[in-house]
């Protein structure tokens, strides 16, 4: 993926990227950095202690389902927010949007601190239907797209993996729902667990 990257580009945002950091830490702006990630109904299997020899498994019964994950990290507060949905799709994006609208958005009497949002180039964000969605919040969200082929510039990414790994690994979840229940209890937990210290360094999982 690194031969793939514009070098150049990649080095402009993480610029731009660690001066927005300095406005968030400092309370001028809201940052936010937001994603798209899965889990399944089978285990995601993470790094486990076992004894020497023993046949490590995880029962995982009939044909694995999907739920997919929309989520928003607001980096000064360490906060994840995660909308779920069966499918990956704009219509999916669009309605979490409206999620960060009641968390961010413009409120009577209240007062507003700008908001920038870190998205990628995927085709979930930037669709008509997507691109008309972040047009008509330009008022009070500003856009910060990264260049292709950038992960390691989006802070969900070790979030996702914080997720899966910690709270969500070595299970089996009987049904779609059973695994939705379970990803808003994890995100609850690993929410708590963050903000114990805010601006400390996240754990990072393999």
């Amino acid at each position: 993926m690194k031969g793939r990257q514009d070098a150049n580009a990649v080095d402009r945002v993480g610029v731009r990227l660690k001066l927005r950091k300095a406005q968030a830490e400092a309370g001028d702006i809201v940052l936010l950095f937001s994603d798209e990630s899965a889990a399944l109904t089978h285990p995601y299997l993470a790094r486990a202690w076992a004894r020497r020899g023993a046949d490590l498994r995880v029962s995982a019964p009939g044909q694995s389902k999907k739920v997919a994950m929309m989520g928003t990290l607001e980096w000064a507060g360490r906060k994840l927010v995660v909308t779920t949905s069966r499918t990956k799709r704009s219509t999916d994006f669009r309605a979490h949007l409206q999620s960060l609208d009641q968390r961010y958005g413009p409120k009577p009497g209240a007062p507003l601190r700008p908001v920038v949002i870190v998205l990628d180039n995927g085709p979930i964000h930037t669709s008509k239907a997507s691109r008309a969605a972040l047009a008509e919040r330009t008022h009070w969200l500003t856009v910060e797209w990264l260049p292709k082929y950038a992960p390691e510039l989006n802070d969900i990414e070790r979030v996702w993996l914080d997720l899966k790994a910690n709270h969500l690994a070595h299970q089996t979840f009987n049904d779609p729902e059973d695994l939705d229940r379970a990803i808003h209890a994890a995100v609850k937990a690993l929410n708590a667990e963050r903000n114990r210290d805010p601006l400390g360094n996240p754990r990072i999982s393999a």
